[in-house]
């Protein structure tokens, strides 16, 4: 079975602030660039919405998937367990972000999901095409409304 790549990056001016994203997802042999831009955000969700849009964007279910991103946030949530543990308690302690995991691990659960962490900001044309994607999204205008983190930003 082939393998879908992604490579995915966020970004927001300020945090929060207006942020967005960015994504690249490669399968045989073809590419798609996907990005958008909210009005208020954290850097945080962006990374992570980022890798949520990319998931979205599928047709179909069971790929074999590499994720590659450079937030340390996102790839260490997975691949050292913190998202399990979160959601088995119910993101207990106030953990932020809980809307976008939960959208991710339903997401993730009908894929099998390997994540890869780039540094970013260095050699990798894809990470830095979809910080190029981030950036602009976050710095277009007619942005969207990440009602997730406002709900809960105002509400503070």
């Amino acid at each position: 079975m082939s393998e879908l790549i992604i490579y995915t990056d966020g970004a927001s001016r300020g945090n929060p602030g207006p942020g967005g994203y960015g994504c690249i997802l490669q399968f045989k042999g073809r590419e798609k660039e996907l990005s958008a831009g909210y009005r208020r955000t954290t850097n945080n969700r962006m990374e992570l919405m980022a890798v949520i849009a990319a998931l979205k964007a599928l047709k179909r279910d069971g790929l074999n998937i590499t994720i590659f991103s450079d937030s340390q946030y996102v790839v260490k949530a997975v691949t050292e367990g913190w998202l399990k543990n979160w959601l088995a308690t119910d993101f207990k302690g106030g953990k932020k972000n809980r809307d976008l995991w939960i959208a991710y691990s339903d997401l993730a659960s009908k894929h099998h999901i390997k994540f890869k962490w780039v540094r970013g900001h260095a050699d990798n044309v894809y990470n830095n095409r979809c910080d190029e994607l981030a950036t602009q999204a976050a710095d277009g205008t007619n942005l969207l409304v990440d009602v997730g983190f406002e709900a809960v930003d105002s509400s503070e």
